[in-house]
C-alpha cells in the first residue's frame, strides 16, 4: 500500500461514512437504517485500515486490523439482533391489526 492508496481508503471511507449517516438520519423505514448503519460500519473500518498504514517499510500497525475485526464480529450481531426485533415489532403489528 502506498501513501495515496491509504489516502483514498481513507476519503472513500469517510465518504461512505457521511453518506449513511445522511441516510440514517433521514430513513423512516428501519430496515433501511440498519443497512445505513452496516454501510457505515464499512466506512469506519476503511478508514481505520488506512491509518494502519506506517510507510512502505514498516509493517502496518495490527491494532487496527483487530478493532475492524472486533467491529465485524459485533456488527453482524447487532444487525442480527436488530432484523430479529423488527420481525418481531411486525408480527405484532399484523397481530394487532388482525384482532380489530
Amino acid at each position: 500500500m502506498t501513501t495515496a492508496t491509504a489516502l483514498l481508503y481513507g476519503l472513500g471511507g469517510a465518504l461512505l461514512a457521511g453518506m449513511a449517516l445522511y441516510r440514517l438520519v433521514t430513513a423512516a423505514d428501519w430496515l433501511r437504517r440498519i443497512v445505513a448503519v452496516n454501510v457505515l460500519a464499512v466506512g469506519v473500518a476503511s478508514i481505520l485500515i488506512a491509518t494502519a498504514y506506517r510507510g512502505p517499510a514498516a509493517p502496518a500497525d495490527p491494532v487496527p486490523h483487530a478493532f475492524v475485526l472486533t467491529g465485524i464480529v459485533v456488527l453482524v450481531s447487532t444487525s442480527a439482533v436488530a432484523l430479529a426485533l423488527i420481525r418481531l415489532l411486525h408480527a405484532r403489528d399484523e397481530n394487532h391489526h388482525d384482532s380489530r
